[in-house]
């Protein structure tokens, strides 16, 4: 591990020289070998460069790959404290794919019962200066919508209820380009459906307040909730104790105690591997202590 993050962080710290997209090295090349096509021994150099420079830039890539890989398994196994390690000293770096997953592991952290709040908040403000650089970078990464509707939503937290709100529209946005850019990433839909019942769950004081911010306040239905929740199960079955959580407490919602009761059963056993099971552990079994008795058939 520390073989592999050293070579790395030395692969993108060297000399500029080496540092260019091979396609831009290639238009350099034909540049450089068309000024000096008459004179051999200038061949013979550009050749050596750029085969020095192809060399190093792929294994800069190899390197980047094992850390990669290395860091995903580790992100499996709610490591999130070593990905964090991992990932942290290349902060300033350019690559969206790490980028993104340092983003995506501060805010790991930060919801850890072990995080005090003076952390929790530092965590999430970092996470979000880094998932706003990673979005610039590439509009098109469906993680950078993902996690930027995630982190745009907890950052707002801090600025008060209003701010809150008038984020709501803006990290729909984040959530369906996310969607429509990975259709089977089933956290997005998960987070789409958590995000029409909030809104439709929402007390009258938060309407009031959209009601001001807004000209026309968002809106949404239990049903439409449902709908993403059950994709999200389609996509990746069992995947996310607060989804199963969630598909029960919609379907009370929609006085559908039996289907209730059959995803809250589910949640309430769900394997607890992160403190994010144990809450939706707890809220599963006290909803299911609340339901009324099950009829049985004698």
């Amino acid at each position: 591990m520390q073989f592999i993050r050293r070579a790395f962080l030395q692969s993108i710290t060297r000399p500029k020289i080496i540092s260019y997209p091979f396609s831009s090295l290639n238009l350099r090349g034909k540049f450089f070998l068309k000024k000096y096509k008459c004179h051999s021994g200038a061949f013979v150099i550009s050749f050596a460069w750029f085969s020095q420079a192809r060399k190093e830039e792929n294994e800069s890539e190899k390197l980047k790959l094992q850390l990669l890989t290395l860091v995903d398994n580790l992100y499996k196994q709610n490591k999130f404290r070593e990905v964090y390690d991992l990932l942290v000293e290349h902060k300033n770096c350019d690559d969206v794919e790490i980028l993104w997953r340092l983003s995506r592991v501060q805010y790991n952290i930060s919801q850890e019962f072990a995080t005090n709040p003076e952390e929790r908040k530092v965590l999430i403000f970092e996470a979000y200066k880094i998932i706003s650089k990673s979005l610039a970078l590439d509009e098109n990464h469906f993680a950078n919508h993902k996690w930027m509707s995630i982190l745009l939503d907890a950052r707002s937290i801090y600025y008060g209820i209003k701010a809150r709100i008038s984020n709501l529209e803006v990290v729909k946005e984040h959530l369906l380009k996310a969607a429509e850019l990975n259709p089977k990433d089933a956290t997005t839909l998960y987070m789409l459906g958590y995000w029409c019942y909030e809104i439709t769950n929402m007390p009258w004081y938060q309407r009031k307040i959209a009601s001001m911010i807004f000209t026309t306040p968002p809106t949404s239905t239990f049903e439409e909730a449902l709908e993403y929740f059950n994709k999200a199960e389609e996509v990746e079955p069992r995947f996310y104790s607060h989804n199963l959580l969630m598909l029960g407490k919609t379907y009370l919602k929609l006085n559908k105690e039996d289907q209730a009761r059959y995803y809250l059963d589910l949640a309430c056993n769900y394997p607890i591997s992160t403190d994010d099971d144990i809450l939706a552990n707890k809220e599963a079994c006290d909803l299911l202590m609340k339901l009324t008795p099950k009829k049985i058939s004698i």
